[in-house]
């Protein structure tokens, strides 16, 4: 913890922001386990105290009951990453500042203590969570403005902003975002590409004329995504209908398993660097049975697929591809390319965005990871 946010995060307890029934999230299992207050207050206090991430809502306010839902829609961050993204937002006294994602009015809370609560305003899609976020801020007595809507629009009525921090995944920044920050702002956005989960912050700053914003990607990050731009996930058999392997075109390839996906835990560069190399690209690993393990690839424009099909004891790996994209060819020669470059780690990429689109780039922002005609 450095000097200048230690006195906020000793004066604002992530307790006090936290509902009497939670879901700490084991990031070692992957798993959830509910805790309530009124049951047993010292192991609530000892989650709540602790780096965990903790799940606040399941289902979009729909599930109901103390066993974990289907997928987790509200949180609390681990302490570790709500600190990094506040050192990396950069904050100084006196500054304006617009969070996209209340949750539960922590991270806002935290802001208003180093620049009063005037200075803050945070906007939260989901009405329950956002009303809850407000009671919670008021009661704590830091009175942040809750404000109930879209954040991929942003909130001109508070505009210009010298800060803006998402705590949600995107896949598009909004240019909304660039024209409510004032020349030279901060934008701390967790970005990726629709090819996996894998992403990390971006901490883009605007240009004086305001027609653009750009910087270096600074560390991996994994957030729920905004609502928004929550991924409908390719039907399967909608690309490979019964007898497409046997049409399909087959080659082989030596590249492994793990040089194509990275190692466990999700926060490898690899997926991450080819993700930004391959657009438009949905890749997802079956689980790994008797030995065999398939790596798919979906086109997201239109029904191209590709397979490498991972076997323990063979050497190389059997490819089908099919459709008017070679999604195969794609992905290894993204691996060819991030190799060829010395295996950049996330803090060699950037992101540029502008009113049109958005680019990433390598070292510098002439520099761009694709061509501006890829698909």
């Amino acid at each position: 913890m450095t000097p200048d946010w230690a006195p906020a995060f000793d004066a604002v307890p992530r307790a006090a922001f936290l509902p009497d029934l939670m879901w700490p999230h084991s990031m070692a299992t992957g798993r959830n386990v509910a805790v309530d207050k009124r049951q047993d207050p010292e192991r609530w206090q000892e989650y709540a105290d602790s780096n965990d991430p903790i799940v606040t809502q399941w289902d979009d306010g729909r599930h109901d009951g103390p066993e974990p839902g289907k997928s987790f829609s509200s949180s609390s961050s681990m302490t570790s990453l709500v600190f990094s993204m506040l050192a990396d937002l950069g904050v100084q006294s006196g500054q304006r500042v617009l969070e996209i994602g209340s949750g539960t009015g922590w991270n806002a809370a935290l802001l208003a203590h180093r620049l009063g609560a005037a200075n803050v305003v945070t906007v939260e899609v989901d009405g329950t969570v956002a009303a809850q976020a407000q009671k919670s801020l008021d009661r704590f007595g830091l009175p942040v403005e809750v404000v109930h809507g879209d954040g991929f629009l942003g909130y001109a009525k508070r505009a210009p902003y010298d800060r803006i921090i998402a705590t949600c995944g995107l896949r598009k920044v909004p240019f909304a975002w660039v024209e409510q920050s004032a020349p030279g702002a901060v934008i701390l956005v967790p970005w990726g590409t629709y090819y996996g989960p894998g992403e990390a912050t971006a901490r883009l700053v605007v240009d004086e004329d305001r027609h653009s914003a750009s910087g270096p990607f600074t560390r991996p990050v994994a957030f729920m995504r905004m609502r928004s731009q929550r991924s409908v996930w390719p039907r399967h058999d909608e690309y490979v209908p019964a007898g497409a392997m046997d049409a399909a075109d087959i080659s082989y390839t030596s590249l492994t398993e793990e040089e194509l996906c990275g190692g466990a835990g999700g926060f490898d560069v690899v997926p991450f660097a080819l993700g930004l190399r391959v657009p438009d690209v949905a890749q997802t690993a079956d689980r790994k049975r008797d030995g065999k393990r398939a790596v798919w690839f979906y086109g997201l424009s239109d029904k191209s697929w590709a397979v490498a099909v991972f076997r323990d004891d063979q050497e190389q790996a059997k490819v089908y591809q099919s459709g008017p994209r070679r999604l195969w060819n794609e992905a290894e020669a993204a691996h060819r390319w991030w190799v060829d470059q010395g295996r950049p780690g996330f803090h060699r990429f950037g992101l540029t965005v502008y009113q049109d689109g958005e680019w990433p780039w390598l070292d510098t922002p002439d520099h761009l990871v694709r061509d501006t005609d890829s698909p």
